[in-house]
């Protein structure tokens, strides 16, 4: 089973809002694709190199703080959500649309890359922790048939996790090493304490749904419209259901805190850790994004922000984007 894929794969959306509170009448519903990707089945080849790495890095920094705007869960009503931290796109607010973050710029290293991503805020107490530096966002394969990963539609958004998550368990099947702080992994909730040496953050690697179901950029509940791969048990390892057959990169938050010490007071603007969860919002180049897909994902290689496989077995290497991490 690859990291982080959860091993109970959920069968639709959660039965609460991803946010903390309901949003209003009249917010949110199905939007339809303008393009839907039809007649698709779910891949079961085998591709030849099952093992390794099939994926590109998005580096990016905190673009907007403490905000309590949701433009997935809540469109157009400011402040009505829980406190947000932002990465990616500058401009990114609750009246946030496709056009308006095309219109924008990004925090991103990849200047194609201007997506919207959010998470809720950590505080220690009452004082907000933003990530500090350049935090990792991976686009991997989520099935083991990297060869069949196409590019997200522009527009498409979605939440991955939910925040009233009571579930500890279900969290920690959807994480890399659960949090992690110095030698303490595989914990379901932020521990409550880690080791004080100025080096030691609190790290979180949480794993996104990869199949799509083709026809939506977004559902009622901002999850349905996607689903996690499943085992076949055969040799074709892990695949798209039927109801979701497009496959799509796997986005996966790797984010760090720097917090360390007594951890009694650090919590989530949204609760608890096991309430941790992200929304995504595309709004990348199409021509950039299909490069790096294409370039990294499907080509078996492990790339940098840059769409670069440094490692010594892959010299030379091509890069995908030039060293302004623009399409050349």
């Amino acid at each position: 089973m690859p990291s982080g894929t959860p091993s109970t794969v959920p069968s639709g959306a959660p039965s609460t809002s991803a946010s903390s509170s309901t949003p209003a009448t009249g917010q949110g519903g199905w939007i339809k694709a303008p393009n839907p990707v039809t007649n698709v089945k779910p891949s079961h080849a085998v591709p030849p190199n099952k093992g390794g790495f099939h994926e590109f890095q998005a580096n990016c920094t905190v673009s907007r703080t403490n905000i309590g705007d949701d433009p997935i869960v809540f469109p157009n009503l400011p402040a009505a959500s829980h406190s947000h931290t932002f990465m990616g796109n500058t401009t990114t607010n609750a009246a946030t649309t496709v056009e308006s973050l095309k219109a924008g710029k990004t925090t991103c290293k990849t200047k194609g890359d201007l997506s919207a991503y959010w998470m809720p805020t950590l505080y220690n107490g009452d004082t907000a922790v933003n990530p500090e530096g350049m935090q990792t966002i991976y686009y991997k394969a989520g099935v083991t048939d990297y060869r069949s990963v196409r590019p997200f539609p522009t527009g498409l958004r979605y939440v991955v996790g939910n925040a009233k998550n009571t579930d500890a368990d279900k969290f920690l099947d959807a994480t890399e090493e659960g949090f992690e702080c110095g030698d303490s992994y595989k914990n379901k909730n932020i521990p409550l304490t880690c080791p004080t040496e100025r080096s030691v953050k609190l790290n979180i690697r949480y794993q996104a749904p990869s199949c799509w179901d083709g026809l939506h950029l977004d559902s009622p509940d901002h999850q349905r419209h996607m689903a996690y791969p499943v085992d076949s048990h055969t040799a074709s390892g892990w695949v798209c259901p039927d109801s979701h057959p497009v496959a799509v990169p796997k986005l996966e938050f790797k984010m760090a805190w720097p917090v360390n010490g007594d951890m009694s007071k650090v919590r989530f603007a949204s609760g608890n850790g096991p309430t941790f969860h992200y929304d995504f919002f595309n709004a990348w180049d199409e021509r950039t994004l299909a490069a790096m897909i294409n370039g990294c994902i499907v080509a078996a290689r492990q790339c940098d922000p840059q769409g670069h496989d440094g490692r010594d077995d892959q010299q030379p290497a091509p890069y995908v984007l030039n060293s302004d991490y623009l399409l050349p």
